[in-house]
């Protein structure tokens, strides 16, 4: 039998993939082996492991790769790592397809581990522009080392057949954040309050910040902003998770730690889980930060969002997101024309909610091949006349 992999390293991220695993996992046509790594594993950021283990996915392997340390040295060590103990699991094992989705560093090493043991992967939202992080490059490198691409919408479909991959490959299957939305039974507000221990009947905002990557020791001076402006607005709670591990992420989750403290309007929790955090959000005023939840996920619950500063510029973005710059004033004035959408409804260009579907559908064609030629083509464009 023919064997797939799919690989989480992040809590955000296995959130998104659940509904994608679970099909997986149900198809007998292959064995589908889940490897978890990177944040997962850590303490520090919640070892969210347990939380795929109470969901009943069987986890096939375990691989630690994660350094400590804030800064790119530690990144760089981190990517080490990845290629070392996936290309051990990639000589061992030699799955038939890897799965991995995104754009974090570790995936490029382990996508690299992965294209020495000549084993196809399929990458999922490729095409997509985040111009104020390192993720925008590594997205696109992920790219062209994969065989098969499944994007979040048309616009990235055809931005992935402009970097010269066979449109026969390439397909725009929706966001799996979006089913998530569209499929998972939430909590109840009063569930929720339960469950995360929070006045969520009351009015607050969920809030996610992590580093722009591309910035030079920004990131502590646009948090202190941050928090000027949650400090400022005692008539709302804010609900506030953890930064992930990119560099400068331990530095913004040792401010939030040492600040959120000290006011009762704040509660800072270092990971929520896929339910949790979609359930938080549904009820929410609005979503403040800069995380790709606020524009994909947020947006199908009919819940504006602040999007502060320029990690996520470039994205497709939907009517209800208000963009601000990461300063005390500017999120203040945008928290405002948020509240002000409260009930207005707008278009989602993320899907419909059948992307895991889609995928699996498409890949029962692909596994099914005797041999898969990774000696791609370059496809060119006709010229345009």
């Amino acid at each position: 039998m023919k064997k797939l992999a799919i690989v989480t390293a992040t809590r955000a991220e296995y959130g998104i993939l659940h509904p994608l695993i679970v099909r997986l996992l149900a198809c007998e046509k292959w064995e589908t082996q889940v490897i978890v790594t990177g944040t997962h594993l850590e303490e520090e950021f919640g070892y969210t492991c347990r939380e795929i283990e109470q969901d009943g996915v069987p986890i096939y392997k375990k691989i630690s790769i994660t350094e400590k340390g804030d800064d790119a040295y530690a990144v760089s060590r981190t990517m080490a790592n990845a290629l070392c103990g996936f290309g051990a699991y990639f000589k061992d094992e030699k799955p038939d397809l890897l799965i991995l989705l995104g754009d974090r560093t570790e995936m490029l090493a382990i996508a690299s581990a992965a294209m020495n043991e000549q084993i196809p992967i399929a990458h999922l939202h490729g095409g997509e522009l985040t111009q104020g992080a390192v993720d925008e490059c590594v997205r696109h490198a992920l790219t062209k080392m994969s065989y098969l691409h499944f994007a979040s919408a048309e616009q990235y479909r055809r931005r992935i057949i402009q970097m010269g991959e066979e449109p026969s490959r390439v397909f725009n299957v929706g966001a799996l954040g979006v089913e998530n939305i569209l499929r998972e039974q939430l909590l109840s507000r009063r569930e929720l309050k339960e469950a995360v221990d929070f006045p969520a009947d009351q009015p607050y905002a969920v809030v996610t910040f992590h580093p722009v990557t591309l910035e030079k020791e920004t990131a502590e001076q646009q948090v202190r902003e941050l928090l000027a402006a949650m400090k400022s607005r005692k008539d709302l709670f804010f609900l506030i998770t953890k930064a992930n591990s990119d560099a400068g992420g331990r530095r913004i989750n040792e401010l939030l730690e040492a600040e959120t403290e000290k006011y009762p309007n704040m509660k800072l929790v270092a990971s929520l889980g896929m339910k949790k955090y979609l359930s938080a959000v549904k009820y929410a005023k609005f979503v403040l930060g800069n995380s790709s939840s606020g524009i994909i996920e947020a947006p199908a619950l009919q819940v504006p969002t602040v999007n502060i500063g320029d990690r996520q510029q470039g994205r497709m973005m939907a009517e209800s997101i208000v963009n601000c710059q990461p300063e005390c004033t500017s999120i203040l004035a945008a928290i405002d024309r948020a509240l002000e959408m409260e009930g207005t409804c707008c278009a989602n260009p993320y899907g419909d909610g059948h992307t895991s579907e889609k995928i699996v559908a498409i890949l029962e064609t692909y596994m099914s091949m005797d041999h898969i030629d990774l000696k791609k083509k370059f496809y060119d464009q006709p010229e345009i006349r």
